[in-house]
């Protein structure tokens, strides 16, 4: 079971690519999956758009201890843990489509 944590207002991140090369991401939701934090990014193009809908996902942490202190983003490099995360994202989606067509 995943558990979802969504942002109150449009975030977004600078992500400095090992190219050299940094990218604007919006920050689509933070999963949670068996017990660790992952971070769904949507990156930008030099518009502001994103026009193939490739999404990024990243581990996740921050400090307990200093709530000021920038999150850490850590790539996943393992395939399993990797499907894992999409699969919560995939629910994640079906969720809000499902929550869209409801009527308020």
């Amino acid at each position: 079971m995943a558990k979802y944590e969504e942002p109150d207002e449009e975030m977004t991140v600078e992500l400095s690519l090992d190219s050299g090369e940094d990218v604007t991401c919006t920050v689509i939701t933070i999963l949670e999956v068996e017990g660790q934090d992952y971070i769904v990014l949507l990156p930008l193009d030099e518009k502001g758009e994103n026009q193939d809908g490739e999404v990024w996902f990243y581990r996740y942490s921050e400090n307990p201890d200093d709530p000021n202190e920038e999150p850490e983003l850590d790539y996943i490099d393992d395939d399993a843990e990797y499907e894992k995360v999409a699969e919560a994202f995939d629910e994640f989606l079906d969720d809000q489509e499902f929550d869209e067509i409801l009527p308020e």
